[in-house]
């Protein structure tokens, strides 16, 4: 059995003094607090009473198997032997160290009901900002047995999400401890692997997932976007080609290709668009397919994979009826969505052609929605929003094909 990476002094503090009824770790990406939780947790697993059950919660039974069965298994990190955290893919229960665990996936607001009725003595929440505040509550209350305990990890959000406002800045009326983190906390991480990691964030999301501030988003999205740097008049020659599209009916259609230039740098080659209350007239799933279709043909494009809005299920058909390769569902996750699209912005990876005039006409008016900040929530204005939108789908859903190429590009310069 391996031996565990040694820990920073406030790791070690914090997994000493994590004996209140809350306790959250929260700060900057990679920084060290989902270790030190992990290993508070297997300690409170080992004294847990024998009555109520124990829990973990997260976002989706995938990401609890990702972000916290994985690791426990890793004999490198907490020096586990291979049966003392046993777990079948899919089981919505593990044992560890010799106890049931339950896995509970909290998506949405319906996940509270998963909780009625039961009684739990431990609990430990993966990314609590991104689980329904009503669970949270719930699972609370549900803590019963007599030194019930919850320890819970998180990134920052927006300083107005109910976890701070109603947790953390009432740290003092509660029987709450919390530790924040930065990546100087975490003494395993080289500098040329924070270097890398803080290529990939950059404004708003620099300021949570690297500085660990809890910071409210406002403004324009993509902050970095600057016309006489982005935008281009010439493409170099193209090897690879992805595609995405909108779906529309009374809303404008939208559809992007996206290119990888022999450069290594992205481009945005080039758009099509419909827009139903201008054209007077919409269009059928059908005449859609063959509209994008004959469009790539007269580009000469056949794009590796195809982005489709993913609530746009009628139009995904009719394009695998179509014959049209590559058609898949985008990954939508919106603020990720965002970061991506900001860090090949702000790496001078990313690039819009000057033919592409919707998508340059909707990037700077791109906004925050206030009212959704002023509820704790980051989401942006739902208007002006469609190239942007297929923006979002298809550098994103590419993005472990280019994230590499961020790594030491910090120049914002057009490329020749």
């Amino acid at each position: 059995m391996s031996s565990p990476a040694p820990l920073s002094t406030k790791q070690l503090d914090s997994i000493r003094q994590a004996t209140a009824r809350i306790n959250l770790w929260h700060g900057s990406v990679r920084s060290g607090k989902t270790i030190a939780s992990l290993l508070a947790f297997l300690l409170a697993i080992r004294r847990a009473p024998a009555s109520g059950l124990i829990l973990i919660a997260g976002r989706s039974l995938q990401t609890i198997e990702r972000n916290i069965i994985e690791p426990l298994q890793d004999p490198t990190l907490f020096g586990t032997a291979a049966d003392e955290v046993r777990h079948t893919r899919g089981a919505t229960t593990a044992n560890i160290l010799g106890r049931t665990v339950h896995l509970i996936g909290a998506s949405d607001a319906r996940a509270e009901g998963r909780l009625r009725g039961l009684t739990a003595s431990l609990a430990y929440v993966d990314e609590v900002t991104l689980l329904p505040e009503a669970f949270f509550v719930q699972l609370l209350a549900r803590l019963s047995v007599p030194g019930a305990r919850l320890l819970g990890t998180t990134n920052p959000d927006s300083p107005r999400h109910w976890l701070k406002v109603g947790y953390l800045d009432r740290q003092h009326e509660l029987n709450l401890a919390s530790w924040h983190f930065k990546l100087a906390d975490n003494p395993s991480l080289s500098p040329a692997y924070v270097a890398s990691l803080a290529a990939e964030y950059v404004g708003l999301w620099r300021r949570r997932m690297i500085d660990g501030a809890w910071v409210i988003a406002e403004g324009a999205v993509y902050d970095v976007w600057d016309e006489q740097r982005h935008v281009v008049a010439s493409l170099p020659p193209m090897r690879r080609y992805w595609a995405a599209a909108d779906y529309g009916t009374t809303n404008p259609f939208a559809a992007l290709v996206l290119g990888l230039g022999d450069d290594d740098r992205l481009y945005v080659v080039s758009e099509w668009r419909h827009d139903s209350k201008t054209a007077h007239r919409q269009m059928t799933d059908a005449q859609y397919s063959e509209a994008v279709r004959a469009w790539l043909a007269r580009q000469q494009v056949e794009p590796e994979w195809t982005f489709i809005d993913p609530s746009a299920a009628s139009f995904i058909t009719q394009l695998w009826a179509d014959g049209h390769p590559g058609v898949t569902r985008a990954d939508n996750d919106v603020r990720a969505g965002i970061r991506s699209v900001s860090s090949a912005l702000a790496a001078g990876l990313l690039y819009v052609h000057e033919s592409c005039a919707d998508l340059l006409d909707e990037i700077p008016g791109y906004s925050w929605d206030p009212a959704a900040t002023a509820k704790g929530e980051d989401r942006p204005i739902k208007t002006a929003d469609h190239s942007v939108d297929a923006l979002r789908y298809v550098v994103h859903s590419t993005a472990h094909e280019w994230r590499h190429l961020l790594t030491g590009m910090v120049s914002l310069e057009v490329p020749p």
